[in-house]
């Protein structure tokens, strides 16, 4: 760390310093709480999005029983085509979208598959569909977490070390600017003196 130097350009340095510190605290305030209720919305859709994932095995179980029956072959009826997840700047948070999601079905015969495999397929999809959107949503929550935690520590660096130490090196160069004017008041005095007892 510099020497701190004790004059008054030191000292006006050290107070523009301060001044601008403490206007840039209050937006790294609002900034982080406004990341805070980002992250919290971001969270409840993700307990959103994983409550209606963890519905469908239970919905499948009791209106599609017929899927345990492992002879029929399902496997690769229904697989992702097409994944587009975008991203979105909200905040200075550079956050995943999901943009676009197509399936594609396997052809199956009619008179081949039995007739609760078109319900399935649906199904699939929707499985599918909600297992990316719980994956999308958990690395949003993610983000915002990570950009709350930079925020956090800025404006720690800010309020607890850089508006402190600012506050400190004022008082610091203000003291011996004080003494310092004293000393050279009290040398004029004596001089003054000296001055005046050396005159015959």
């Amino acid at each position: 760390m510099a020497r701190l130097s004790l004059t008054k350009a030191s000292l006006t340095k050290e107070k523009s310093l301060l001044r601008t510190f403490q206007d840039v605290l209050p937006s790294l305030d609002m900034k982080r709480r406004q990341i805070g209720a980002e992250r919290e919305k971001a969270r409840r859709l993700l307990a959103e999005a994983m409550e209606k994932a963890a519905a469908i095995e239970p919905d499948v179980a009791s209106r599609l029983p017929m899927v345990a029956n492992r002879s029929i072959d399902l496997v690769d009826l229904v697989v992702i085509s097409r994944l587009e997840i975008g991203e979105e700047n909200l905040m200075g948070t550079r956050l995943p979208v999901l943009q676009s999601l197509e399936f594609r079905v396997s052809p199956y015969g009619v008179l081949t598959k039995p007739f609760w495999v078109d319900a399935l397929v649906v199904v699939l999809q929707q499985a599918m569909e909600q297992t990316i959107r719980v994956q999308v949503a958990r690395r949003r929550v993610d983000r915002f977490e990570q950009a709350e935690r930079i925020v956090t520590q800025r404006y720690n660096l800010f309020d607890k070390v850089l508006i402190p130490r600012a506050r400190q090196n004022i008082r610091k160069i203000s003291i011996y600017l004080a003494d310092a004017e004293r000393a050279a008041v009290v040398n004029s005095k004596i001089a003054k003196r000296k001055k005046e007892h050396q005159v015959p």
